[in-house]
């Protein structure tokens, strides 16, 4: 149904199945998440008042989750129903789809231009409910950069992270033999094999499986892009050249964009498998000069990605994240001119917005636009709300190369030293500071 645009009796089947298995996450509530987002980019209406006053509530938790998720499905950007969703799987005991729709609602509201102070407060207490105490550890952490004078809240961050480290060391719990084994390096290396066996054997199922429902209908835009999907992820090279002869048979019947898509989808993949090969010395190549051609594949891969994102926003031109991507890989092969009006138009999606800026000031300062690089990074700082995050890291270290750009090296030491006493490893900053210090000693 979902193949053929019928995207609202797509999710009433969905949501019939998962009364059958509530807590099939692959299967199913990621499957309807994606559902939903093909849906609303097509111009999916949102629920009806009706849908809202049906949808509320329900007697059991499991009944409160499914109205919770029909919701979502059709409004997957309202963090509301997300939140009601995620409660009701804590209570239902739905864990993996509880940890799932946690992660979504942290994502969201971390990119948000005003991320919400009550959410990550019923993120923490959510994960902490399911013992994920890691993450309950880093909700509370972003609670406290919005109220940070909460001395109640340090106390507890201070409790949840006795219990991740009693979480990690397993101290006090009863183990397993597999567990109880000292050498732990022995121990990974086990589990790591174990993987290896169970991964190949489950490819080859769902490869078997998407073959069969290919053949019953063979016609279906799903059964096509599924069994493509499952052909690429075997790795080998008659199974690949199965799946681009599918995709182009397809394509060429259908004009449809989206096998077009699915078919750059899957070359990058396979490009990227045997770039990790190369470099993980499992697949040897011909050359005489091997890192020169690991350096063709990179570039070739640099390639691939742009032209995909390239066709990506001329066939979804109101879908910023393709903008964002494809700002990204003009950046990075220097066409700047091109990059910046596309970083422009993705920063206006919450989601997308403060790394948008810090990477359309990197354009900026690359120009030697460097004091309009200043402005830019200034302004994402202002709104990344967590500026020891990764991302805070970055534009932090950018705004100082501006500082630089722009000979005005004490602001630069200053936000260098900041980052050191962060992150001392972070980049090159220990010899930035090294260097700017020894310029203004010998001046």
């Amino acid at each position: 149904m979902a193949a053929t645009d019928n995207f609202d009796y797509a999710i009433d089947l969905y949501m019939e199945g998962l009364k059958l298995s509530p807590d099939a996450l692959e299967d199913g509530h990621a499957r309807l998440r994606k559902l939903a987002l093909v849906r609303q980019g097509k111009g999916g209406k949102k629920p009806s008042m009706m849908d809202q006053i049906k949808r509320v509530g329900g007697k059991t938790p499991i009944d409160q989750l499914f109205n919770a998720e029909y919701l979502l499905a059709k409004d997957p950007d309202n963090i509301g129903y997300a939140e009601k969703m995620l409660t009701a799987a804590v209570e239902a005991g739905c864990t993996r789809t509880a940890e799932w729709i946690a992660q979504l609602i942290f994502d969201a509201n971390r990119a948000s231009a005003k991320p919400s102070f009550k959410t990550y407060m019923l993120l923490k207490q959510s994960l902490k409910k399911l013992g994920r105490f890691t993450e309950a550890v880093t909700a509370c952490q972003a609670a406290i950069a919005l109220k940070p004078d909460d001395d109640s809240l340090k106390d507890e961050l201070r409790d949840l992270s006795a219990s991740m480290t009693m979480e990690k060391g397993k101290y006090g719990k009863t183990t397993t033999f597999r567990e109880s084994i000292n050498d732990r390096e022995h121990q990974e290396q086990l589990q790591s094999q174990e993987n290896v066996v169970k991964s190949e054997n489950a490819k080859h199922r769902i490869a078997i499986e998407a073959r069969r429902q290919y053949q019953q209908a063979p016609t279906s835009t799903t059964n096509i892009l599924q069994l493509a999907e499952a052909l690429v992820d075997l790795e080998t090279k008659q199974a690949m050249v199965e799946a681009e002869h599918l995709l182009k048979e397809a394509y060429e019947k259908t004009r449809d964009f989206i096998f077009r898509k699915k078919l750059m989808e899957l070359e990058i993949k396979a490009l990227r498998t045997l770039i990790r090969k190369v470099q993980e010395g499992t697949v040897g190549l011909p050359n005489e000069n091997p890192k020169d051609q690991l350096a063709q594949l990179i570039h070739q891969l640099d390639q691939k990605e742009q032209a995909y994102y390239q066709q990506c926003v001329e066939n979804y031109p109101t879908d910023l994240r393709f903008k964002y991507e494809y700002g990204r890989c003009l950046l990075k092969s220097q066409q700047y001119d091109k990059a910046i009006p596309m970083l422009q138009d993705a920063r206006n999606d919450p989601r997308l917005r403060v790394a948008a800026m810090d990477k359309m000031g990197v354009c900026f300062l690359l120009k030697g636009w460097s004091d309009d690089a200043v402005d830019i990074f200034s302004q994402a700082l202002k709104e990344c709300n967590l500026p020891d995050s990764p991302i805070g890291k970055d534009i932090r270290y950018n705004m100082a190369r501006a500082y630089e750009a722009s000979n005005k090296t004490d602001m630069a030491l200053e936000i260098y030293r900041k980052l050191a006493q962060t992150d001392f490893s972070y980049k090159d900053v220990s010899q930035r500071i090294d260097k700017l210090r020894s310029s203004a000693h010998n001046s």
